[in-house]
């Protein structure tokens, strides 16, 4: 699987780098756990290339991402646990196995039936792996937002569902309620709790009307980065960095770069 000339390159340049005696000190001094957060990092700067549709980006951005698969598979190597191959051959193989419809004589009707086959194969999957709630696999290490909405659409498998978004929207104002309730008072964790169930509730609603929580935010995110970093080029146009302008003139200026979409005439 490793005889593309470039992956060879790659797994040999890797190779080179944990050598004890000639590598390069930092590599050497890795493990799984301290390079994990790059993995992570990695990943999402390819989703972030993505969502821009940047392609030079992305190329690049995969290209990092891709070396922390071979980086984590070097360490497994040196320690006997595993290769690349053999994390090339796994995914391969479930690959073939939860595509029956492609590689095998199972017929799918379209990609909504395709992913509720594909729902049923992991969840056999996980039943084989001696998995006792519907909730097992989803690790604790992914962001709060997709954790959360993986959750939730496990539990809605087994029936624990709102019909639809309406009553999650009855939910919210209930969430918000106690929240306003919980600031009332001076009980940190209490606030938390609450600001948490709202958090969840939210990436409930989300899921009710079909997007992704994650997505949705860094969209928000994205945009008030655009937006703010209009209000500092006016405030600098008047002469004034953000700091000493008050904040009336920052939401004025706020709302201009809302109406004018980050183009247009000074206010």
């Amino acid at each position: 699987m490793t005889d593309t000339p470039q992956l060879q390159r790659l797994l040999a340049i890797m190779a080179r780098l944990r050598d004890p005696a000639s590598g390069c000190p930092w590599d050497v001094a890795q493990n799984f756990k301290t390079i994990a957060p790059y993995t992570i990092e990695e990943a999402y700067e390819v989703a972030e290339a993505a969502e821009a549709d940047d392609v030079p980006a992305l190329k690049e951005e995969l290209g990092d991402l891709l070396l922390q698969v071979v980086f984590h598979s070097r360490m497994a190597e040196e320690a006997g646990q595993f290769a690349f191959d053999d994390v090339a051959h796994a995914i391969s193989d479930k690959m073939v196995t939860r595509h029956p419809h492609v590689f095998a004589e199972t017929e799918i009707a379209d990609a909504a039936a395709q992913t509720v086959a594909w729902e049923e194969l992991k969840a056999k999957e996980r039943a084989a792996k001696g998995a006792a709630s519907a909730l097992d696999g989803v690790g604790p290490g992914l962001p709060a937002l997709t954790r959360a909405a993986k959750l939730q659409r496990r539990a809605a498998r087994v029936g624990f569902d709102w019909p639809d978004a309406d009553p999650v929207l009855d939910k919210l104002e209930e969430e918000i309620a106690e929240l306003c309730d919980a600031m009332s008072g001076d009980n940190h964790d209490r606030i938390e709790d609450e600001l948490g169930d709202l958090l969840f509730t939210v990436v409930n609603l989300a899921r009710k009307l079909e997007h992704d929580p994650e997505q949705a935010l860094r969209r928000a995110c994205r945009k008030f980065e655009r937006r703010f970093r209009r209000v500092e080029t006016l405030l600098a146009e008047d002469g004034k960095p953000p700091g000493s302008a008050s904040l009336d003139e920052m939401e004025a200026k706020w709302q201009w770069a809302k109406r004018e979409g980050n183009k247009g005439e000074k206010p």
